[in-house]
């Protein structure tokens, strides 16, 4: 039984695994230029954000129903359970499948066909953060932002992702405001390949909660101080980092420092089926390439819940603070 955890940092459109790819992609008339899956997973190699970015939304065309988001949500709320994840707060890129023509409500409702069951069938909590698409205008996103209000009671937050450099977060000042206003919760990527400016930008400016990625914080001795002191959350993803060339290997990664820091990490997968992991699988490597104790082990997964959304159903968060306190450790492994 692995450790309990919940998953802040997961992009769905990220979890499509070549296999579901082309099973979507036949059923949909969509022809994928690749010859076969292993072709596909062959692709799987980038050399940075941007070349992963690419890929990632040529796939998005096998998505067209209710059903394929459905299908593709499932898949992943499956898996997530398989490796101890409880709770799951899943990204979604409205903007990207509106520029193909698939309507918000198809993207919604399909995702929602899934995460409406899956305390009954996978045993996973679930909340949805629509994010605007940083390398698309700030006019784009307000009308994103719009164009969900009839989904609202489905909708717990919104956040910013794509191409970060170039695209500092002050150029959804507006958006943020009119999400704040909306009662919806707020979060951004910044300090991937961005500077930790960017993460100074993303809460004064958008007033963020929680800082997704912030590995580059590192490199700023007062924004590490102001991280501790007000017990920002970051939502890292090692496997990630790795995969996109952000540092060159797992074993150089500043997870096990931050954390001696005292800023409040937890671990993530980000776009597993691109980047070789879903939660358990981070937990795993940075166990046994960082060496994290169990101690360390089981503060990332009591911090995960702690910097949930879920402050309307405390009693939910404490059921899950207390299995993270039960667990056992059975054989040193997450």
């Amino acid at each position: 039984m692995p450790l309990p955890k919940a998953e802040l940092h997961l992009h769905i459109e990220g979890t499509l695994e070549p296999e579901l790819a082309f099973r979507l992609a036949e059923r949909n008339g969509v022809e994928l230029p690749y010859a076969d899956t292993e072709a596909l997973r062959h692709a799987y190699r980038f050399e940075d954000l941007q070349s992963f970015l690419n890929l990632y939304y040529e796939l998005m065309a096998v998505l067209r129903t209710e059903r394929d988001f459905e299908e593709l949500a499932d898949a992943y709320l499956a898996r997530a359970a398989a490796q101890g994840v409880r709770h799951a707060e899943i990204f979604f890129d409205p903007q990207a499948h509106l520029a193909r023509g698939v309507e918000m409500g198809t993207v919604i409702e399909g995702l929602w066909r899934a995460l409406g069951r899956s305390e009954e069938t996978h045993g996973v909590s679930t909340k949805l953060i629509m994010c605007f698409l940083r390398d698309e205008s700030a006019e784009s996103a307000l009308a994103t932002l719009d164009a969900a209000k009839p989904y609202l009671d489905r909708i717990t937050g919104v956040g910013l992702d794509s191409a970060e450099v170039g695209h500092p977060p002050v150029k959804f000042r507006e958006v943020y405001d009119a999400a704040a206003a909306l009662g919806l919760r707020r979060v951004a990527h910044a300090g991937e390949e961005g500077p930790p400016e960017y993460i100074v930008q993303a809460l004064d400016l958008l007033g963020v909660e929680r800082i997704d990625h912030g590995l580059r914080s590192v490199e700023d001795p007062a924004l590490v101080e102001r991280l501790v002191r007000d017990r920002v959350p970051l939502t890292l993803c090692p496997l990630s980092n790795v995969r996109l060339r952000t540092i060159d290997t797992l074993a150089d990664h500043p997870l096990p420092a931050m954390l001696e820091a005292g800023l409040m990490c937890t671990v993530n997968s980000d776009d597993p089926a691109y980047f070789g992991g879903y939660a358990g699988d981070n937990f795993t490597a940075v166990q046994q390439t960082l060496g994290l104790t169990e101690d360390r082990l089981r503060e990332l997964a009591r911090n995960s819940f702690l910097a949930s959304f879920l402050e309307d159903d405390e009693p939910r968060r404490a059921r899950y603070l207390a299995e993270v306190e039960a667990y056992e450790f059975p054989d040193g492994r997450a």
